[in-house]
């Protein structure tokens, strides 16, 4: 061993020496080399840092730098994470798209470009004018439909959403409202009048009758009790028979 390595080292590392950091790394462990200014420190890691990918061999672990315009890689020719500025298709970063494809922003990726979906149109609606469904003879009528997918940058935008057309009916008379409303109210007015006329009548008839039962009351006050008569055979005296 050189007598600048020591094999009793921390983080990690099989063998470092004070100047190099890390010479060699405990299994399953990756041996990269960070840069400090001008100089380059060896550390051990359990995974590679970003911008690296991990390779394995019998006698040691790697850290290998990815290509320049990624960010995360699997092999140095697969990139999983582009840098900012390209987009990821295929495992490679690409300054444009390619044709059929557009840039999603949001992922950095190359996507298949989404068109707009729309479902069935809805049946008709009533033939209207002016939002009543009377009263006329030509107004119109519409349907709706609904928007199932909506398109990406660059596809194709979404048709409308509704559509209306004339329409002829067989002309029917409104019932108007302030009319309706006063015919309402006059029925009511009739109603609580009726009431009113049967409840009056009613308390008339119970006046009368009380006032009847109150004066045959009186009168019997007023009137003296009829003695009986008296039993005439009760008063005659015996006869006597003697004589």
């Amino acid at each position: 061993v050189h007598p600048n390595v020591s094999q009793g080292c921390q983080g990690g590392c099989a063998t470092c020496s004070d100047y190099n950091g890390c010479l060699s790394c405990k299994p399953r462990l990756f041996f990269v080399l960070e840069r400090t200014g001008m100089k380059q420190i060896g550390v051990c890691l359990s995974s590679c840092p970003s911008g690296y990918y991990g390779t394995r061999y019998p006698d040691i672990n790697k850290c290998a730098k990815c290509k320049a315009d990624c960010d995360t890689c699997f092999t140095r020719n697969f990139c999983t994470k582009c840098k900012s500025g390209f987009y990821l298709y295929s495992g490679k970063c690409l300054e444009k798209c390619p044709d059929g494809l557009e840039a999603n922003n949001h992922t950095m990726e190359c996507t298949s470009i989404v068109h707009c979906e729309a479902s069935e149109w809805s049946p008709w609606s009533p033939c209207t004018k002016k939002g009543k469904t009377c009263g006329f003879k030509r107004g119109n009528e519409v349907r709706v439909r609904e928007i199932v997918q909506h398109p990406s940058a660059r596809g194709n935008p979404c048709p409308a959403t509704s559509e209306s057309r004339k329409c002829i009916v067989q002309r029917k008379r409104c019932q108007k409202e302030g009319k309706g409303k006063k015919n309402r109210e006059e029925k009511r007015k009739k109603s609580n009048k009726d009431e009113s006329k049967e409840t009056r009548q009613e308390s008339k008839g119970r006046a009368a009758r009380r006032q009847n039962r109150e004066q045959r009351e009186n009168n019997n006050k007023t009137q003296p009790k009829k003695r009986k008569a008296p039993n005439k055979e009760q008063n005659l005296a015996p006869i006597d028979t003697a004589h």
